[in-house]
């Protein structure tokens, strides 16, 4: 294995990393968005008000998408790194 087909794996294993955080990256900045338009209407500048609804919603985003993200994970283990092993 070349310095080249190292690189080409690690750069396919970080491009997989973040389609898997996307669902929960996003479903983070909308809940915060939400809540801080509602902080701004209401005048409630509470830092701690965020905290809990968006812990609650990435819970949910994370076992709601946890069969997206294995399928990421075992497609880039068949595809990358079986074939290296097998070439061993």
């Amino acid at each position: 294995m070349s310095e080249g087909d190292l690189l080409s794996i690690l750069r396919e294993f970080l491009w997989g990393a973040a389609l898997m955080a996307m669902p929960l990256l996003a479903a983070a900045l909308i809940v915060g968005l939400v809540i801080g338009l509602l902080q701004a209407l209401t005048s409630i500048q509470e830092m701690t008000l965020t905290f809990v609804p968006k812990l609650a919603v990435m819970l949910f985003v994370f076992f709601a998408t946890s069969g997206y993200m294995t399928r990421i994970v075992v497609a880039l283990f068949d595809t990358h790194v079986l074939p290296v092993i097998a070439a061993s």
